[in-house]
């Protein structure tokens, strides 16, 4: 993992985000003080994120089915 101060990454910023898309997870520091973390989003992750909004946007646009207004006697009854 590298560690550089925030003057350098916002300095450098290009070259960093270029260190992080090939797999490079960065400290940055303020002071001497680690405040935020940068690491690049894997191609899984965003596969899952893209899953994801298509499974919402199918259950979205479906009709609810099957709905039935179950009483306490119900669902307790032998």
């Amino acid at each position: 993992m590298k560690t550089i101060t925030s003057a350098n990454a916002n300095r450098d910023f290009s070259k960093l985000l270029k260190e992080v898309r090939m797999g490079e997870d960065v400290t940055i520091l303020s002071r001497g003080t680690p405040v935020a973390k940068i690491t690049s989003i894997s191609s899984d992750t965003m596969r899952k994120s893209a899953m994801k909004k298509l499974l919402l946007s199918r259950l979205k646009s479906q009709s609810v089915t099957g709905v039935r207004n179950w009483t306490r006697e119900d669902l307790y009854s032998e």
